[in-house]
C-alpha cells in the first residue's frame, strides 16, 4: 500500500484532466470545492483509477431481525444507543472478517504481497451537511451490539455537528454504507483505498417469500459487496456476503450483551 500512499501524496489520480473553466457555454456559478469535498475527490478519483471494482449483491431475510430490533430498542435506548440495522451489522461484519481474513486485508503491490491487518476497525459512512465523512469504528469484532450501538450514535452525532478530531477518521480496514434511510434498491460502492472492500446497504422493502405452502410477506434488505479483484474472487465475495446475509437472517445466534 506504499504505492497509495505515494499517489495521495504526488496529487496523482490517474483520471482525465477535467475540462477547463473557460469551455462552459453560457451563464455559470462557481462553486470552490470544501476541504471535504476535495478530499473525498481526491481519494475516489484514485479508487476509481487503481482499484478493479467488482461488485456483488445478495438479499437477506431480516423479518425476525427487524422484530427484535424493535423488541430490545428501548432497552439500548436507555444506555444511550440507537439500536440500527448499520449498527447490528457492525457487530455481524467484525465476525464476518475475522472469518474471512482476506476482507481486512490491504494489497502491497510494491512487494507483490497481501497484507492481512490484524486489527477490525470499520468505518461507517455519515452524511453530513459539509459531504461524505466517514467515522471509524476501532476494534469492532471486540464490542457488543449495545457498546456498537452506543458508539455509533456518538460517532454520528459528532460527524454532523464537526466536533469529529481527525483520529476518528483514520485507520478504517473495512467501510459500510447505509442509504436506505434515503431510497434506493441497489447502488455500487466505490471502495476507500487501501482497504479492499466496502459493503452499501439499501432500503429494507416487504416482498412476498414461498414457504412450502403459500407466499408470505417477508421483510429483506438488499446488500452490495463492492471488492478490489486483484486479490478477491467471486466465489470469495459470494461466500462473504452470504455469511452476512445468513447471519442477519438467524439473529439468535448472536447474543445482545455477548461479544
Amino acid at each position: 500500500y506504499r504505492h497509495v500512499r505515494r499517489l495521495i501524496a504526488a496529487g496523482k489520480s490517474g483520471a482525465p484532466a477535467a475540462p477547463a473553466a473557460a469551455s462552459h457555454r453560457g451563464p455559470v456559478e462557481v462553486e470552490p470545492m470544501s476541504k471535504v469535498r476535495r478530499r473525498t475527490a481526491e481519494r475516489m478519483s484514485l479508487a476509481w483509477s487503481s482499484i478493479p471494482h467488482v461488485s456483488h449483491h445478495d438479499t437477506a431475510d431480516i423479518t425476525e431481525l427487524d422484530r427484535l430490533r424493535r423488541q430490545f430498542a428501548p432497552r439500548v435506548e436507555a444506555e444511550g444507543g440507537k439500536l440500527t440495522v448499520t449498527a447490528v451489522l457492525l457487530k455481524v461484519l467484525g465476525s464476518a472478517l475475522r472469518r474471512f481474513p482476506k476482507f481486512n486485508a490491504v494489497v502491497d503491490m510494491d512487494s507483490s504481497a497481501i497484507v492481512y491487518k490484524k486489527e477490525v476497525h470499520i468505518g461507517v459512512a455519515v452524511d453530513t451537511e459539509r459531504g461524505l465523512l466517514v467515522p471509524v469504528v476501532r476494534n469492532a469484532d471486540t464490542k457488543n451490539i449495545v457498546e456498537l450501538a452506543r458508539e455509533l450514535r456518538e460517532l454520528s452525532e459528532a460527524a454532523r455537528e464537526r466536533r469529529l478530531t481527525p483520529d476518528r477518521l483514520q485507520g478504517s480496514t473495512f467501510t459500510v454504507t447505509n442509504l436506505g434511510g434515503i431510497g434506493g434498491r441497489h447502488f455500487d460502492p466505490l471502495i476507500n483505498p487501501p482497504e479492499v472492500a466496502v459493503l452499501g446497504v439499501s432500503r429494507s422493502r416487504m416482498e412476498p417469500a414461498w414457504n412450502g405452502k403459500e407466499f408470505e410477506p417477508r421483510l429483506t434488505l438488499p446488500l452490495t459487496l463492492s471488492y478490489d479483484h486483484r486479490i478477491i474472487d467471486g466465489a470469495d465475495a459470494a461466500r462473504f456476503v452470504r455469511w452476512v446475509c445468513e447471519a442477519l437472517e438467524e439473529p439468535f445466534l448472536m447474543d445482545l450483551e455477548g461479544n
